[in-house]
């Protein structure tokens, strides 16, 4: 009998270190980690079948993204290959239907993009969010580098809201619902590597 398989969806507030978190976590349990570059879109719509995928792992031999990306067709289905090709509303269309076929076919890590309300269900599903204390994460951005010092605190407050948004846009709930979520994962207080591991306990305690 082979492994069960185990899907992870990590929602996160912004500079909580959830995608550091889920890379990490994918790392460990040897599975392919996908985030927003799951599908990216091609502003030039003449070369867009050839180019608007992105294989985030293509080089470490994961064939079952451009597998999965080639069996979709557009001109036959939804999503579109209209006018309408480079919408907001189309790419979230494609990257629903490729997150659920990545999820219907192999162990992975799958960062934001609505995943724990497209995959709820799922067999193996664990859906997990990532939060911190405002300090800890002014001090993780300030210590990345993204923004001016005094610009990182009114940033994570955009980036926050602009995540809570996109998710009621799409799918109606309230992002930081935790009835959205199967575990909530501080890493002001755990840090990444204590994240990781409360993560992996879960997995294995559901698992025992």
């Amino acid at each position: 009998m082979g492994e069960k398989k185990q899907i992870i969806t990590i929602g996160r507030q912004y500079g909580s270190g959830g995608r550091e978190v889920g890379e990490t976590l994918a790392r460990e349990l040897g599975i392919h980690f996908y985030d927003k570059n799951i599908l990216r879109m091609n502003s030039d719509e003449s070369g867009i079948k050839e180019s608007y995928f992105y294989l985030a792992d293509e080089k470490a031999g994961n064939k079952l993204l451009y597998r999965i990306i080639n069996s979709l067709k557009p001109e036959l289905r939804e999503p579109s290959f209209g006018s309408d090709v480079v919408s907001a509303d189309n790419l979230f269309r494609f990257q629903s239907e490729v997150i659920r076929k990545l999820a219907a076919e192999e162990s992975c890590v799958i960062i934001g993009r609505c995943a724990e309300y497209l995959l709820k269900g799922t067999e193996g599903l664990l859906r997990v969010y990532v939060y911190a204390d405002m300090d800890y994460r002014i001090r993780r951005i300030t210590r990345l580098g993204y923004y001016e010092p005094d610009e990182v605190a009114k940033n994570i407050r955009r980036m926050d809201k602009e995540r809570r948004e996109y998710h009621r846009y799409y799918t109606g709930l309230d992002w930081e619902n935790l009835n959205n979520y199967d575990l909530l994962v501080n890493t002001g207080t755990l840090g990444i590597d204590g994240a990781v591991r409360v993560i992996r306990d879960c997995l294995a305690g559901r698992e025992g």
